[in-house]
C-alpha cells in the first residue's frame, strides 16, 4: 500500500525539481566536462569505494550519484521517489559516462526488496525530513547493507531546522509528527524569493539526533562516527549567512552559533 505522505511529497518534488532545472540549463554539459558536486566532508566520509556497490538513497536528480561514480569509482545505484528526477538522472549518467543506474521508488519499498547487497548506503542534505518513520528507514538501510557495509549520512541539523529565516524558532526539534507545508520551494533559484508557488503541498517530519541514532542502533548497526558542523554546505539557509570557502555558508557574528549540519557513519556487523 503506498505511503500517503510520501506520495504527496512525490508530486511536490516532481514539480519543484522541474522548477530547479530552469536555473541549471547547462548541467549536463558541466558533468560531461568532469564537474564534481561532492563536498569535502562527503568525500572524506565515503572514502575509497573503487569497485564497491554504493546505493544513494533519495538521490534527487543524480548529481551526487554521478559524481561518486566518476570521482570515487563506486558502482552506484540511485533511488528517488520523483519520476522527473530519476528521468533526468539517467540522462545525466549516460551523458557523463558514469557507472550509475537509477530506480524510481519510495525507498521503503526499495529497501524492503533488498538482501544485503551493498557495501555503502549514502544519503545526504535534506533527506530525513521527508521520512515518515525513522525506525523503518533505519531497518531498511540495515537490510540493504552487506555484512561489514557502512551507512554514510550527511544531513542538515535539526537544531538549525527549528529556525525560520528571521531566526525565530517555529519548528519542532523532534517527534516525527507530520507537518504540512506549502510544498517544496525553489531553493535552487532563490530561497527568499516567494515568486514560485508549488501547487502541491508537502509533509515534513522532524527527527532529533537521539531518535536518528537510536533507530540505527535498534536496527543492529554500530555507530562509528558522529560529528556536528557550524556551517552549511551549498545552501544559504538564512539571508544574512556569510559565504565561505568550498561552497560553505557561515552563521554571521551576533547570531546564535548553532550546529548547522551533522554526519553519521554506522556499520553493519560482520564481513
Amino acid at each position: 500500500m503506498p505511503n500517503t505522505y510520501h506520495e504527496q511529497n512525490r508530486r511536490s518534488w516532481d514539480a519543484a525539481t522541474q522548477q530547479h532545472h530552469t536555473h541549471r540549463l547547462d548541467l549536463i554539459e558541466q558533468y560531461k566536462h568532469g564537474h564534481n558536486n561532492l563536498h569535502s566532508e562527503d568525500m572524506t566520509l565515503i572514502g575509497d569505494v573503487r569497485g564497491q556497490r554504493l546505493v544513494h538513497l533519495q538521490c534527487n536528480d543524480g548529481q551526487d550519484s554521478v559524481s561518486i561514480a566518476l570521482h570515487l569509482g563506486a558502482k552506484v545505484t540511485g533511488v528517488d521517489i520523483s519520476e522527473y528526477a530519476i528521468t533526468f538522472a539517467r540522462k545525466l549518467a549516460e551523458a557523463a559516462g558514469a557507472d550509475a543506474t537509477f530506480v524510481r521508488s519510495d525507498i521503503f519499498d526499495w529497501c524492503a526488496a533488498q538482501q544485503g547487497g551493498y557495501d555503502v548506503v549514502y544519503t545526504s542534505y535534506g533527506v530525513l525530513t521527508w521520512i515518515s518513520d525513522i525506525r523503518q528507514w533505519a531497518r531498511g538501510i540495515a537490510q540493504a547493507l552487506a555484512p561489514g557495509g557502512r551507512l554514510v549520512l550527511v544531513e542538515f541539523h535539526p537544531v538549525m531546522g527549528m529556525y525560520e529565516i528571521d531566526w525565530t524558532i517555529d519548528w519542532p526539534y523532534m517527534g516525527g509528527k507530520a507537518v504540512e507545508t506549502g510544498g517544496v520551494g525553489d531553493y535552487v533559484g532563490d530561497d527568499f524569493d516567494e515568486t514560485y508557488k508549488n501547487t502541491h503541498i508537502a509533509y515534513e517530519f522532524p527527527w532529533g539526533i537521539g531518535e536518528i541514532v537510536t533507530a540505527l542502533l535498534d536496527a543492529g548497526l554500530t555507530l562509528a562516527h558522529l560529528q556536528e558542523y557550524p556551517h552549511l554546505n551549498g545552501w544559504q539557509r538564512f539571508p544574512d549567512m556569510i559565504p565561505g570557502a568550498g561552497r560553505r555558508w557561515l552563521v554571521p557574528e551576533g547570531r546564535p552559533q548553532i550546529p548547522c549540519m551533522f554526519s553519521i557513519v554506522a556499520a553493519k556487523p560482520g564481513g
